[in-house]
């Protein structure tokens, strides 16, 4: 077997779970593979300067072999993408796995292949989003009422905030530290992982735990390579990426459960929607959500979201 050169790359720093997670891959595969294999990791590409959203180019012309991203960055590819994005249709993460690994997962999976020059190998967990911001406590829509949040790049996030009432603005997530920081923003939202690692709660008061959004985050490979590899090499990398994704989801809902707990309750209020508000918020989201799914709307669709 020649020489195998991976590399992959991430954003959110190497006390990720994602990042953890890229290391077990490369250690299993190091075991394996041994001298064989020439394995790089980079963990935050913000760090040397690039945004989050590179990390598509990136793997699209082969500078990198893997990454992971938010699915919603693919959705001007596959407007599909966006079925993942429903506000408040996503309850828990049997509900999500079940999506990502079915018949959805494999149709999205199958068309990217298609249209870009990547493969997705796998789905990760990305983690419910929640909002901090600056202000108020938010515990109705009202409450979101122009108040500047910082979103991804997603017209499904866009749409949705702008209903409850927020004034949304598309950032980088290399962006998003100065932007909270220095005010500029009065609000984000995020899974609570990154309220804290990337030190919103700082600046953030008031948390609401609203589950609005739930994450989904693909492993891309450049195609050509992957197309290159071996049958035997494909079905290593297929075997220890599928154990590699069920250590990370692991992490993620143990992480979930467990940040909470690193907050100071001094500095910060933490408030969780119940089931009464939680309806407030999806009917006023409603009119999205249909429109979406009769964009989209054939048996398969209306079985995974009905």
């Amino acid at each position: 077997m020649d020489k195998i050169n991976i590399h992959f790359a991430g954003y959110q720093g190497e006390f990720s779970v994602h990042s953890k997670a890229i290391t077990m891959f490369k250690e299993n595969l190091r075991s394996i593979l041994g001298d064989k294999l020439n394995f790089s990791q980079t963990d935050s590409i913000i760090d040397l300067g690039r945004s989050a959203t590179d990390l598509i180019e990136m793997v699209s012309s082969g500078e990198i072999t893997f990454c992971y991203i938010a699915s919603s960055y693919l959705a001007d590819r596959v407007p599909e993408f966006e079925l993942l994005d429903l506000p408040f249709t996503i309850n828990n993460r049997e509900q999500a796995y079940a999506l990502m690994d079915g018949p959805l997962g494999k149709f999205l999976s199958d068309k990217t292949a298609d249209t870009s020059n990547f493969r997705i190998l796998s789905w990760w967990d990305n983690g419910f989003r929640h909002f901090s911001n600056n202000i108020r406590p938010i515990k109705k829509p009202e409450d979101c009422l122009g108040l500047k949040i910082r979103t991804l790049r997603s017209n499904i996030y866009t749409e949705t905030l702008s209903v409850l009432g927020f004034d949304p603005i598309y950032s980088d997530v290399s962006q998003i530290k100065s932007l909270v920081s220095s005010g500029a923003i009065d609000a984000q939202e995020n899974a609570l992982s990154n309220i804290l690692n990337f030190g919103f709660h700082e600046h953030h008061r008031w948390i609401t735990l609203s589950n609005h959004f739930f994450g989904p985050a693909v492993i891309l490979c450049h195609k050509n390579t992957y197309d290159g590899w071996s049958s035997e090499l494909k079905e290593i990398i297929t075997s220890e990426l599928a154990k590699t994704t069920d250590y990370q989801r692991t992490l993620a809902a143990l992480e979930e459960s467990e940040v909470i707990e690193n907050f100071d309750l001094s500095k910060n209020t933490i408030y969780t929607l119940d089931e009464n508000e939680v309806e407030v918020f999806s009917s006023k989201v409603q009119p999205i959500i249909e429109k979406t799914v009769h964009r989209f709307r054939n048996e398969l669709f209306e079985f995974l979201i009905h």
